[in-house]
C-alpha cells in the first residue's frame, strides 16, 4: 500500500454554482459547527438511526464535548446529520433526524447490537482494546454492517491490523464497480473519485461472508477518501456539486444495501 507521511487536501474546493439544482442543496443546515456538544444517544425504536463507532477509550461517555480533533469525531455530527436528511429526501424511508445526527456508541457496547449499520471514521487511527474486538466481532457475527471511511496511505497498515484482530479469518478484497453494493438505489457508475489524499487513487475494499465476494458483503472500507467530508460541507458552497453528489450516492447505497442484505 502507498505510504504518506503528511495530510493535503488534493480536493477540488471550488465555488459553486448559485441556485444549482443537486442533492447537496437538500441537506441545508445552518452554521459550520464542529463536532461540539452531543445529546444523548436516542433509544431503540425500530427506526433507522445513523450510529458513529467512539473508539477512544478516553471519551468514556455518551453526553458532552466531542471536538473534531478526536479521530473518530471526524465530520461529526453534520456528515450524518446531513446524510438521513437526504436519505429521507430521496427514499421511503424515515430515519432518525436528530440534531446531531445519530448515536455515539463504543465498540463493545450492548446496545451497538440494536443497530444494524455502524460508521468509523479514520480507522487508521483506532486501537482497539481487547474488549472492543470482541465487542465489534459479535455485532458482525449477528449481522452488523461496518462503513470504514476517512483513511489513506499507511494508515491501511492499522486498519489492517485490527481488522485481523476482530475478525481473524476475514480478507480484505476489492469490491468492484459489479458488486450490488453499487446498485443498491442509485446506478453509479465509475469508483473513480477525485483523489483526496495526495493524488491516490480512491479505492474499495471490503469483508465478505465467508470470504466470498459473491456473498453478502458485511464491512465496507474508503480507502484514500472521505465520503463524510463530503456530507458535511455538502450545503456550504466549499465543495463541488458533483462531488457531493457522489458521496451522497455512495452513502445512501451502503445504507440502502445494508438494510436489504
Amino acid at each position: 500500500m502507498p505510504v504518506s507521511t503528511g495530510r493535503r487536501l488534493g480536493r477540488r474546493w471550488a465555488a459553486v454554482v448559485a441556485g444549482a439544482a443537486a442533492l447537496g442543496a437538500l441537506a441545508a443546515t445552518a452554521g459550520l459547527a464542529v463536532a461540539d456538544v452531543a445529546p444523548c444517544n436516542t433509544a431503540y425504536t425500530g427506526q433507522l438511526v445513523f450510529v458513529r463507532l467512539r473508539y477512544d477509550a478516553a471519551q468514556g461517555r455518551r453526553c458532552g464535548p466531542f471536538p473534531q480533533f478526536i479521530t473518530w469525531a471526524h465530520d461529526y455530527p453534520r456528515a450524518e446529520r446531513n446524510l438521513t436528511r437526504i436519505l429521507e429526501s430521496v427514499t421511503y424511508i424515515d430515519p432518525f433526524q436528530g440534531p446531531y445526527g445519530g448515536n455515539v456508541l463504543a465498540l463493545d457496547d450492548p446496545e451497538l447490537h440494536k443497530f444494524p449499520i455502524a460508521y468509523m471514521s479514520e480507522p487508521g487511527h483506532w486501537y482497539p482494546s481487547e474488549a472492543e474486538v470482541l465487542g465489534l466481532r459479535r455485532y458482525v457475527e449477528k449481522g452488523g454492517f461496518l462503513i470504514f471511511d476517512d483513511f489513506w496511505g499507511a494508515h491501511w497498515e492499522n486498519f489492517e491490523a485490527q481488522m485481523r484482530r476482530v475478525l481473524p479469518d476475514a480478507r480484505l478484497l476489492p469490491v468492484e464497480l459489479a458488486h450490488p453494493v453499487f446498485q443498491s438505489f442509485f446506478e453509479i457508475e465509475s469508483l473513480e473519485m477525485e483523489p483526496m489524499y495526495y493524488g491516490l487513487p480512491v479505492e474499495f475494499h471490503g469483508v465478505f461472508e465467508d470470504n466470498d465476494p459473491a456473498g453478502r458483503l458485511i464491512a465496507i472500507a474508503n480507502y484514500n477518501n472521505d465520503i463524510g467530508e463530503y456530507w458535511e460541507y455538502s450545503d456550504t458552497g466549499w465543495v463541488p456539486i458533483d462531488l457531493s453528489n457522489e458521496a451522497y450516492k455512495f452513502g445512501v447505497n451502503y445504507l440502502m444495501y445494508a438494510m436489504t442484505h
